[in-house]
């Protein structure tokens, strides 16, 4: 302890104060980093609010005490992560964030009591506005939307009513298809009563319309078409990419599908009769039998022939002759089938199937990638799934063509090997992660090295004396080592007297430079005997016959 004592003693006071700086300076620069690896990573919790969902947000954190932050001029709010999912969770319950406007809490209030009916109206349509807004919310294309519905009241002895109309304004992340559209009119019509999906009127926040709320959507109106026409090739292609490209691998195919609808509403009547199919309607049946009798010409005719009961045959001597006919009549009803079709428009009249392929890439033995086309049996294989894909129809006049063409960019990996699949996979959150604390540890090597470590060494290093004494330098030197070299010496020692022995440091730093003076000394004396043998052994021995005179 002494010793310690001592050698704070011979430091000095601005030593110790530079060395207490640097040291505070160190404790804070790790304890910044300590902190900062250990606290916890914030996360968002909400993205994309208003003002009044943003400041009813931060209003509860404040109460409830939970450290947060906020991004993007306050549209995005984070929350340490490991209370992220219960935070969403306690302010779902209290009905945040509310999405701009309000729902069916609105008549949890307790001031309701003395409210009139106009008021309850008009709280009403807001909340069933609000109820739909959030409901269109939650479809995966849509980021924000906005709802506005017109209800007529009902007039008394009016005998004509107003249907109810719908206006939606959606921000959407992307093109809505005409499939969502239809789903979102859909939607609203079904949640008002009377509205229908023909008065609901979309425009996105570009103001594009994607649908009109005229009311008058004819089924077989050129836009109805066009949008059925657009919905058939889009899932037809969906079809064909998903079965095609888990055979040659994901964005190795392209697909285009051409549809060709009925535009005409056709309706025709078809009579069909069958011979083979006859059924008896009714039948007739007629007889007819009759006699004729020629008389003698030579008989006479007298009163007793003609008296009645006499024999009228005995006095005839001609011939008779007997007749009989028979008519039938039958009446059948043959089998008839009458058909009338109606067909309506929008009806596929053709397909037309064009599909690209890639080829195979596989690495050599130098790691290159080499391309290789795709076998006429492999393709054949594609395009028979691709017709059993599309519902092909010869008779219909579809066409499915399949090519393998090069694409013009490469894939961007192989596949993994089956060792590499037991790889861990990073997500990108990890990867940044990674990428901060190696560039904390970086940063903190080079405070260490370049910093702290000459700070240290420069408090530490001994102070040097203001005196000097000029040492030849050693022969056989490099060039600017030949001249003298100052001896620090005290400040305190006189011209031409001895040196006092310095203390402590002092004494110490003295002794090593005179040491450096006397072995450089002699390594000069042992060079010039070296190189001059002759001339040194001479001088020798005339300080032998001097020291004996």
């Amino acid at each position: 302890m002494q010793g310690g004592l001592d050698f704070l003693k011979t430091m000095g006071a601005a030593r110790l104060a530079a060395m207490g700086a640097v040291g505070v300076g160190l404790i804070g620069f790790f304890a910044f980093l300590i902190l900062y690896l250990s606290s916890e990573t914030m996360v968002p919790i909400y993205t994309d609010l208003d003002y009044d969902d943003s400041g009813a947000v931060v209003r509860e954190l404040e109460a409830r005490g939970v450290p947060y932050e906020m991004r993007r001029d306050g549209s995005t709010i984070l929350v340490p992560e490991s209370q992220m999912l219960r935070l969403r969770m306690d302010l779902a319950s209290d009905g945040l964030p509310t999405g701009g406007g309000v729902g069916y809490e609105i008549f949890d209030r307790g001031d309701t009591l003395g409210a009139t009916s106009f008021v309850q109206n008009i709280n009403h349509l807001r909340a069933l506005e609000g109820e739909l807004a959030r409901t269109i919310r939650e479809l995966d294309r849509v980021a924000a939307a906005r709802v506005h519905l017109v209800i007529p009241e009902r007039r008394l002895f009016s005998q004509d009513a107003s249907s109810p109309s719908a206006s939606i304004v959606v921000k959407t992340r992307g093109a809505l298809d005409p499939a969502q559209i239809r789903a979102i009119r859909h939607l609203a019509a079904s949640a008002v009563e009377g509205l229908i999906p023909a008065r609901v009127a979309i425009v996105d926040d570009s103001g594009r319309l994607l649908a009109d709320g005229s009311g008058a959507e004819d089924p077989g109106s050129a836009t109805v078409l066009d949008e059925r026409r657009r919905g058939i090739e889009q899932q037809l292609r969906l079809q064909i990419e998903n079965i095609v490209s888990s055979v040659v691998g994901a964005e190795r195919v392209r697909v285009q599908v051409a549809a060709e609808l009925e535009f005409n509403r056709v309706t025709q009547t078809t009579d069909q009769y069958d011979p083979d199919g006859r059924v008896v309607r009714s039948s007739q049946l007629r007889e007819e039998s009759s006699t004729a009798n020629e008389a003698n010409p030579d008989g006479a005719t007298t009163l007793g022939n003609e008296l009645p009961g006499a024999d009228a045959a005995a006095n005839l001597t001609g011939t008779s002759e007997t007749a009989t006919t028979t008519e039938e009549v039958t009446n059948y009803e043959i089998s008839r089938t009458t058909k009338t079709e109606v067909i309506e428009p929008g009806r596929v009249k053709r397909l037309s199937v064009a599909v690209v392929v890639d080829g195979i890439y596989s690495q050599n033995a130098n790691g290159e990638i080499v391309y290789e086309p795709r076998t006429q049996d492999q393709l054949d294989r594609i395009a028979a799934l691709v017709r059993s894909a599309v519902g092909f129809d010869a008779d219909r006049g579809d066409t499915v063509e399949v090519a393998n063409l090069r694409f013009a960019a490469a894939p961007q990996g192989m596949p993994l090997d089956s060792a590499d699949s037991f790889l861990p996979t990073f997500t990108k959150a990890d990867i940044m992660r990674f990428a901060e604390l190696a560039v904390l540890f970086l940063l903190g090597m080079l405070v260490l090295l370049f910093v702290a470590r000459p700070l240290v060494g420069r408090i530490l290093a001994p102070e040097r004396a203001t005196g000097t004494a000029m040492v030849p330098a050693p022969s056989g030197a490099e060039p600017g080592e030949g001249e003298p070299r100052q001896l620090a010496a005290p400040e305190d020692a006189k011209p031409g007297a001895s040196m006092p022995v310095p203390q402590t440091f002092e004494a110490i730093n003295f002794a090593e430079q005179v040491g450096e003076v006397q072995a450089a000394s002699l390594r000069r004396v042992g060079e010039i005997i070296e190189q001059n043998p002759t001339e040194a052994l001479s001088i020798i021995r005339s300080w032998i016959h001097e020291a004996a005179a």
